[in-house]
């Protein structure tokens, strides 16, 4: 029998990829099994559906929540997990066939992280982990086969997705629309910037936003509209067209469509606060409000002694979708952050976005506008008033100690780098400078913000008064301090020698650039500077 040019002979590798499932366990019995390195040539796939904890590979953990999905090969790394944690999910170790080919190299790179995965990827799994732990039926024999199929498509395709995502045309017109959302904006006219069909443009904005082109330019419209309320309390009628609707009676109903009240009921209701970095949170502390989701330092979490409770946030511990988690858990009317923040935008679904500058804008502006915001503009006057009078006081002393001021430095140490900052990046120096009268070493010493210099260099940098505001932590970095101390270019500076070197002893406190932080540090440097005086 003789087979023509075209057919494939009955030996040849299709040219398809085939993925064939070989071991499949829970996330806790892989985890207590010991996390077991893989056979040579197989790859593996981790979903996470439920619980919280870290999943660490090279020796690098990645905090992981519902939605986590790692994909990959290596035969030389598990994907390491605690028993401890509380991971919920699927681990599965497969193989590709044909065995080693060029096609399981394409389909399946070295680890690839998705998250969020989709929910119908998770539930794929789910499925899939429940019926490979039950004898096969004789009704559906390869059900375990048809699921791990179906599962590995779906991600397969929204790791493409997601790869392409970031300079795709999806991405650039989300951007066309959260730059002119003001505009009278169309699908069509989307859709022909992309060169795409206004279908195509509507499936895949979709999946892309998890929203219809309509749905996300009216969250953007009514989540600046929320913003302009809060800071400008604008009226509607001239609010409209500043965001992107022709009159103010049909923005006050689109208003109380998407914020579920009217636009005057949520200038006047309390608000439910997530404020996401420590600066923020103690302004609000200092107006007598605690956040329902906030960033703490050790100093600032005994000042909430008192207050009502609220969750604490660890701004560093989180990915993009566990962050988003951890705030739409607190359910906030609006969220206050820098305008420098990646993850602002991806928050808008949940409420406001109140993006404040940073370093242009001091901590008393800050205050006064959180305050305007909250109905308690009067507190924050009179809080700053009384600041200032204790200023006044401790000026006058300076003045008969003293008299002129001269120049001032405020150090932070870090491993074996230390860091003076302007005042704009708080540590004190904003008191030094900008209350207190002392000027930095030069006038444009720290015009970019900080000065970087290595510890055993600190000699280097002259000033009539030298602040630290700690020693290091850290056991490594104070061989670098006591090398500095010991040196002779360090005991022969006039600031030592005349001792006025400052050690402050509290590092964390001084981390703070909001009103309670400054005050105590304020009273901090008094103590320094005045050890004798009545108030110091």
């Amino acid at each position: 029998m003789t087979h023509s040019p075209s057919a494939p002979s009955p030996t040849s590798h299709a040219p398809h990829p085939f993925a064939i499932p070989l071991r499949i366990a829970g996330l806790t019995e892989y985890a207590e099994s010991g996390c077991a390195v893989p056979v040579p040539g197989r790859s593996q796939l981790l979903i996470v559906w439920g619980g919280k904890g870290n999943v660490h590979l090279y020796e690098q953990p990645h905090p992981a929540a519902r939605g986590f999905a790692l994909l990959g090969r290596s035969s030389s790394q598990a994907i390491g997990l605690n028993p401890a944690d509380s991971l919920q999910g699927v681990h599965i170790e497969f193989a590709h066939y044909p065995l080693g080919s060029a096609a399981d190299q394409e389909f399946d790179p070295e680890f690839e992280k998705l998250s969020p995965c989709s929910t119908v990827c998770m539930r794929l799994a789910a499925e899939l982990y429940a019926a490979w732990k039950e004898q096969p039926s004789e009704a559906e024999p390869y059900r375990a086969q048809l699921l791990f199929s179906r599962l590995m498509s779906e991600l397969h395709q929204e790791l493409a997705t997601a790869r392409d995502a970031s300079d795709d045309w999806l991405s650039q017109a989300v951007q066309f629309i959260e730059a002119n959302y003001n505009e009278d904006l169309t699908r069509e006219q989307l859709a022909e910037r992309a060169n795409v069909s206004p279908e195509h443009f509507s499936r895949a904005f979709r999946k892309h936003t998890g929203r219809t082109f309509i749905d996300y330019l009216t969250m953007l419209r009514i989540r600046n509209a929320q913003s302009r309320i809060l800071v400008e309390n604008t009226a509607m009628n001239a609010l409209a067209p500043q965001v992107g609707f022709k009159e103010g009676l049909y923005l006050s109903r689109k208003f109380k469509d998407v914020v579920g009240m009217s636009p005057t009921a949520f200038r006047r209701k309390p608000k439910r606060i997530a404020a996401l970095n420590l600066n923020h949170t103690g302004i609000l502390l200092a107006l007598g409000q605690t956040p329902e989701l906030g960033v703490y330092t050790s100093w600032l979490e005994q000042n909430k002694a008192h207050a009502k409770p609220g969750v604490s946030l660890n701004p560093y511990g989180h990915t993009s979708s566990t962050l988003y988690e951890a705030v739409a858990e607190a359910n906030p009317d609006m969220i206050i952050h820098y305008s420098t923040a990646a993850e602002n935008r991806s928050l808008l679904p949940l409420a406001p976005v109140i993006e404040l500058p940073f370093r242009t804008m001091s901590w008393r502006e800050q205050l006064l506008t959180i305050a305007g915001m909250l109905d308690k503009l009067q507190e924050a006057q009179q809080w700053l008033a009384r600041y200032d009078e204790q200023v006044d006081r401790i000026n006058r002393a300076l003045d008969e100690r003293l008299g002129r001021r001269g120049t001032a430095i405020v150090w932070e140490i870090a491993g074996d780098k230390a860091y003076a900052c302007s005042g704009s990046y708080g540590r004190g120096a904003h008191i030094l400078y900008g209350d207190l009268g002392f000027r930095p070493p030069e006038r444009d010493w720290l015009s970019h913000g900080y000065v970087e210099t290595k510890v055993e260099e600190l000699y280097s940098h002259k000033a009539d008064h030298i602040f630290i505001t700690g020693t290091p932590s850290c056991p490594e970095s104070r061989p670098y301090l006591q090398r500095l101390l010991r040196s002779s270019q360090w005991s022969g500076l006039e600031a030592v020698r005349g001792k006025r070197l400052h050690w402050l002893h509290d590092s964390i406190l001084f981390c703070g650039y909001d009103p309670l932080s400054t005050q105590a540090q304020l009273n901090l440097l008094a103590r320094r500077l005045l050890p004798d005086h009545k108030f110091a």
